[in-house]
Formats: C-alpha cells, sequence, structure tokens
C-alpha cells in the first residue's frame, strides 16, 4: 500500500477531494495530514474523513528533524502540499527527494514564488492583462514554486474576470487534476 502526507494551512478544500479519491482504496491511503495553523479549516475536514492530524510549529519544522522522522516512521511514500504556507527546509526536502510535490494556482513560472499564493495570485492574473491562467503542480525544492512541472492545466481569463472569477476556475481545475496526478505518480497509471 502506498502512503501519502498532505500539508495543509488553510481551509483544506484540496486536501479533502485527495481524500475522497482515494477513500475506496486499498492500494493507497491518506495516512497524516500536518498543518501548521490551529485554526485551520483543513483540521475540520480531516477530523470528518478521520484522518490523523498532525500539528506543529515554526520551531518544530525548521530546527528539530521531528517531521521528517515522523513520515519515515509512518511509511511515507509521497509529501503532498496542498495549500500549504510554510518554505520546506532542507532537511525534509532531502528526505523526500522527488516524493514531495506541490500544487500552485498559476502557470509557474509566471506569478510564482514568496508571497505569490491564493487571491495573491489571481489579483496579479488580472492586473497583468492575462488571457489565461491555470495550475501547476510540481516537484518540491528549498525554492518557492521552482521544482520541476510535473504537469499544467489551463483556464481562460476573460476581460471582466475578477480574481475571484479566476480563483473558481483554477479550483476546478484543481479539484479536477491533483488527485489524478498523485494517483498517477503514485501508481504508474
Amino acid at each position: 500500500m502506498k502512503r501519502i502526507a498532505i500539508f495543509a494551512s488553510g481551509s483544506g478544500s484540496n486536501a479533502e477531494k485527495i481524500c475522497e479519491h482515494f477513500a475506496d482504496r486499498d492500494d493507497v491511503d491518506v495516512s497524516l495530514i500536518f498543518t501548521n495553523n490551529p485554526m485551520a479549516g483543513v483540521i475540520k475536514r480531516a477530523l470528518k474523513l478521520q484522518v490523523p492530524v498532525v500539528f506543529f510549529d515554526r520551531k518544530t519544522f525548521y530546527h528539530t528533524g521531528k517531521i521528517p522522522q515522523i513520515l519515515q516512521n509512518e511509511g511515507i511514500d509521497l509529501v503532498v502540499l496542498a495549500g500549504f504556507m510554510m518554505l520546506v527546509p532542507p532537511v525534509l526536502v532531502e528526505s523526500f527527494p522527488n516524493k514531495m510535490i506541490n500544487i500552485h494556482p498559476a502557470l509557474l513560472p509566471k506569478y510564482g514564488g514568496k508571497g505569490m499564493y491564493g487571491h495573491f495570485v489571481h489579483e496579479a492574473v488580472v492586473n497583468a492583462g492575462e488571457t489565461e491562467s491555470g495550475i501547476t503542480i510540481h516537484y518540491v525544492n528549498e525554492h518557492y514554486d521552482e521544482g520541476n512541472i510535473i504537469f499544467q492545466a489551463k483556464c481562460e481569463v476573460v476581460p471582466g474576470d475578477t480574481p475571484d472569477d479566476v480563483a473558481r476556475k483554477v479550483h476546478a481545475l484543481e479539484y479536477a487534476h491533483y488527485p489524478r496526478v498523485i494517483d498517477e505518480i503514485l501508481t504508474g497509471r
């Protein structure tokens, strides 16, 4: 059985879609959800889905080996970032080479990097007059949004679209593609 750990800092809608995708499977299990935010919506979703939650603080994440140790002890095969707002430290990246992925709400390399997440990305896309946006699923390295790209999907941005309109289109792409790409990475299907 392949085991997934999800890291999330916010509402957890992508985490929930991933859990639902694998819910009836006997070959893949979402084993843990990690969060650095004790108020994150992902906690309520994890409880509903009966997935254990691991809380951690900044010091634990950046200055101890506790998180990689938990992941290794649990036999995690793939680390999935889903709305996780912290830069992953080198010790964690090195512990899971090419076994840690992220989803970004834009077509990288555009609109990536520190501070480019959620509404900030969609606002920048609209303000720049872009005619398309989308999602990028990529491997994680020590830099924000710079790992090798695995998959991209596009959506149209039309005149008059607000950042919220773009967000809705991008969320639809995230929900449709992230669980599927994770499945392909884990199972080769």
